[in-house]
């Protein structure tokens, strides 16, 4: 009888917690994407697709992503996510320029990892980018070599001094 309402409480207390946060250790690294790009006028050219994860515990991490799109186009974002059953979820503080704001999803996929805003982050995007359903192979994933630069970028500073609620990018 013990036995069983030791279990019930132990069964009750994690129902009552909810499910597992997602650890971002999990997805962590650098994702690039290297891919001919073109421009309006026909020509072509080399562009990168990027996005760093760096976990800072196991409920938050860093990220960073920078995408090329047609025509000189691109998207440009980073923050402090933090972790939900599903994922990492960025939502930025300060508004967009139509008063929505900005909530993007870094979810773990089959292949790899995938961005997912809903279009909220249009902001961090030229004409052509968004930020919605952009995936990044597992393969294409390495450690980031660079962490001590990293760590000393204005990017990762903000996204530090954002997520203490010190300021605003």
């Amino acid at each position: 009888m013990r036995k069983a309402i030791l279990l019930l409480c132990v069964g009750l207390a994690s129902v009552a917690a909810g499910p597992a946060a997602f650890d971002p250790g999990r997805i962590a690294g650098r994702y690039s994407r290297h891919f001919l790009n073109g421009l309006v006028d026909g020509s072509k050219y080399w562009s990168d697709d990027v996005l760093e994860i760096v976990p800072l515990d196991r409920q938050r991490a860093y990220f960073r992503a920078e995408l090329q799109f047609y025509n000189g186009h691109q998207c440009s974002i980073f923050g402090v996510a933090h972790a939900d059953a599903t994922g990492l979820v960025y939502r930025e503080p300060e508004a967009n320029t139509d008063g929505s704001h900005c909530v993007l999803h870094i979810r773990e996929t089959a292949a790899g990892v995938r961005l997912q805003d809903d279009q909220s982050c249009h902001d961090h995007c030229g004409a052509r980018g968004t930020l919605n359903g952009d995936d990044f192979d597992r393969k294409s994933r390495r450690p980031i070599t660079y962490m001590d630069r990293l760590k000393r970028s204005s990017e990762f500073q903000d996204a530090l001094a954002e997520d203490r609620g010190e300021k605003s990018k």
